[in-house]
């Protein structure tokens, strides 16, 4: 079946390509992907499957289907883009591997005795698309949840760091900057302040834990005191216990900059925490066997550890099933995701090898869960369990 699945995704090459080309050139943000989702679902269905969008309650989220087997298998799909540097983060290679395995897996389903599920998981960057869908039901009959993403070498076991996304708005008051400071209360002081707060507590960190921001409203004239503030950051640590000490220590630096300029502060999660990453360890083994045997050399197990990969919501889905989350490698030219040259190095053909080997390996990888027994049947178990 290994050689099966290598033609059906090289045959339709020119269509996975072209997926990915098209989704690259149209970037769209979280929650806002309406061509992107269209684009990607329109492939599937034009191939047999059965698709149903605006699941959730997520306008841009659908699910595929193909067969109707005892094993649910869930391919995931990512397409929303950056601000202002696009598909930086490869979401377009992800959505043509995942219609590129799930295009090698239909035509096995029934032999395999599987239910070959393509989901569409909208707003990773921010906003927690695939939390919302655990919470919605989606995953519920999802045996186990397997996507690749781009990356500037392969690595297998892949790891995130959990993740807080808050925004924290300041509120003071009014005046002259000139003619009657006395009467403001600055908010953009306020911030800061915090960010003072937030560098000297840089020192005192746990390793694996760290915050990051931006200062998205400063306030609207030099002339006026700022009434209002606001700073995004993002919080992080290994696990969602770690991330929950940093939070409290952060809540006390935003607390800081309020009291010190006699403003009042509020704090907002702008998308659902994410957990760190679970990668189950027999996908990940077979997976890497794959991986290997298209040609590639991954990153050794005893390092993946020390390479995390940011945060995803992919972390959440491994909490509650198994899955995976491996990287797969381009020739970047040394630039990293959230670059511009890297968004430049996702429609390269170093970028097209990564999106038919990752649905090369991806298929082949559930291929073998469902063909050895016991894997199937602890798979199987975990949703009856679950």
């Amino acid at each position: 079946m290994s050689a099966s699945v290598s033609d059906t995704v090289l045959a339709a090459r020119s269509d996975l390509v072209g997926l990915s080309h098209s989704l690259h050139a149209e970037p769209e943000l979280a929650f806002e992907e309406h061509r992107s989702a269209a684009k990607v679902a329109e492939v599937l269905r034009d191939c047999g499957f059965e698709v149903r969008t605006g699941i959730a309650n997520l306008p841009t989220a659908f699910d595929a289907t193909f067969g109707s087997g005892e094993l649910v298998v869930g391919i995931l799909a990512e397409y929303d883009a950056l601000p202002e540097i696009g598909h930086a983060c490869g979401h377009n290679i992800i959505a043509a591997s995942a219609v590129g395995a799930g295009l090698a897996l239909a035509p096995l389903a029934d032999a395999l005795g599987i239910t070959v599920r393509v989901i569409g998981t909208p707003a990773e960057e921010t906003g927690g698309g695939k939390v919302l869908m655990l919470e919605r039901g989606v995953f519920d009959d999802v045996a186990a949840a397997l996507m690749v993403h781009p990356g500037p070498f392969d690595i297998v076991g892949a790891t995130s760091l959990a993740l807080a996304d808050l925004a924290i708005t300041f509120t003071g008051r009014e005046a002259h900057a000139s003619a009657a400071p006395e009467f403001g209360r600055n908010a953009a002081d306020a911030i800061t302040v915090a960010q003072v707060g937030l560098a000297l507590l840089r020192q005192h960190l746990v390793p694996g834990q760290q915050l990051h921001g931006i200062v998205s409203d400063g306030g609207a004239a030099p002339n006026i005191v700022p009434a209002h503030a606001e700073m995004l950051y993002y919080l992080r640590a290994r696990t969602a216990e770690s991330l929950g000490e940093l939070t409290t220590r952060a809540e006390a630096c935003f607390a800081a900059g309020a009291l010190a300029t006699g403003c009042t502060h509020q704090i907002r999660t702008v998308s659902p925490p994410y957990t760190e990453l679970r990668p189950d360890s027999w996908l990940s083994g077979a997976y890497r066997d794959e991986i290997v045997d298209l040609g590639r050399t991954p990153l050794p197990t005893e390092l993946e550890a020390s390479r995390p990969l940011g945060s995803t919501d992919m972390g959440n889905v491994t909490h509650v099933l198994p899955g995976i989350h491996p990287v797969v490698g381009l020739d970047s030219g040394g630039a990293v995701t959230h670059q511009p040259e890297f968004a430049a190095a996702c429609i390269t053909e170093s970028a097209d090898r990564a999106v038919l080997d990752g649905a090369i390996a991806l298929a082949r990888t559930t291929v073998r869960a469902a063909l050895d027994d016991d894997q199937r049947a602890r798979l199987i178990e975990g949703v009856e369990r679950r």
